[in-house]
């Protein structure tokens, strides 16, 4: 097992850097893709985790929108972790050329030369929950979210980072039909929050929650509820995925759900009188009102503000043998790192 070589797209991301880590740490030969290899910048984290494990790690220049491009990176692997994904939820301009194209393109690109390595026996496509549900408005009548659902009401104009990433997967899947070489696992996790291996601000995972403890929030936040799961606990399924023999299908990954005021209340309970945290809810009328100002449609806010979440994650229990950290846990080390790094 500890012979076999990974591939890891995107490897510098959030998530991605946490998958490589993770499998350093077990003495995987890990390569990952980078738009530019000269900027060490981005990959040198990795750099001094492959030497403080028995890993070996290869870095290889990809572009999601080049056909052919991952070909080289692919060739001799054994797994491929797909991570590579623009995320963004609010102030898109060009939703086609920022979000939907590099997703579905890329994720063609990538199981392209998945296909010609020839070598490849598991894809592990990380997907999202937001290819599952589009609105918390369409709970209603279910219990929860499970990995039965699909997303069947995103559109280019409405939800569009929802839209890419349910019309990714079923592109990856509708490409897993059409060979016999390789099979594909996806991971639908929810929200991720939790600690940085890189100073980077530009996730929106880390933005959201610097914008929490900048202020930026302070005068009330609207009625929004969200799934969150620790990006620590995402990596682990991940590898989990890829080398547990029986895993198959999609994997809900959400340790629970909470409003954006549970949020900013959690932080103040674990840091209290430390950072300028939001104590009220903008009434629902009023975010409509304003919505645009923020980056939101107001048929986002009429869909979504005042609508209670639920994720089923016991498939990811029963399976992949999965356990949670609370959102306590998660929002103290992320606020350490954070802190330790001097980006708050």
């Amino acid at each position: 097992m500890v012979n076999q070589t990974v591939l890891v797209t995107g490897g510098t991301g959030y998530l991605a850097s946490w998958i490589v880590k993770g499998l350093l740490e077990k003495g995987y030969d890990v390569r990952i893709t980078v738009r530019n290899k000269a900027d060490v910048k981005k990959y040198e984290h990795l750099l001094h985790i492959e030497k403080a494990t028995e890993g070996h790690l290869s870095v290889y220049e990809a572009d999601l929108l080049k056909d052919g491009s991952f070909n080289e990176a692919a060739q001799g692997c054994d797994v491929v972790f797909h991570t590579a994904s623009p995320f963004f939820i609010a102030g898109i301009k060009d939703a086609k050329k920022d979000l939907i194209e590099p997703a579905k393109k890329g994720t063609q690109n990538v199981l392209n030369a998945v296909n010609r390595a020839r070598t490849v026996r598991r894809v592990v496509l990380t997907s999202s929950v937001a290819a599952i549900y589009s609105d918390n408005c369409e709970l209603k009548g279910k219990t929860a979210f499970t990995e039965a659902d699909w997303n069947e009401t995103s559109s280019p104009s409405h939800q569009p980072y929802s839209f890419s990433k349910t019309v990714a997967e079923k592109e990856a899947w509708e490409m897993c039909k059409k060979q016999d070489k390789w099979d594909l696992v996806t991971i639908n996790p929810s929200f991720l929050l939790g600690p940085s291996l890189t100073t980077r601000k530009d996730s929106t995972s880390i933005s959201t929650i610097v914008d929490f403890l900048s202020g930026k929030y302070k005068s009330g936040v609207p009625d929004f509820s969200t799934g969150y799961v620790d990006v620590r606990d995402v990596a682990k399924a991940e590898i989990a995925a890829a080398f547990t023999e029986d895993a198959s299908g999609r994997y809900v990954l959400s340790a629970g759900e909470a409003s954006l005021a549970q949020i900013a209340a959690t932080l103040e309970k674990c840091f209290p009188g430390q950072y300028p945290l939001p104590r009220r809810v903008v009434p629902k009328f009023l975010f409509w009102l304003i919505a645009p100002l923020f980056g939101y449609s107001r048929k986002v806010v009429s869909r979504n503000a005042g609508y209670p979440l639920r994720f089923n994650n016991g498939k990811s229990v029963g399976e992949l043998g999965m356990s949670y950290k609370n959102l306590e846990k998660t929002l103290t080390d992320q606020k350490e790192q954070l802190e330790r790094d001097k980006i708050i």
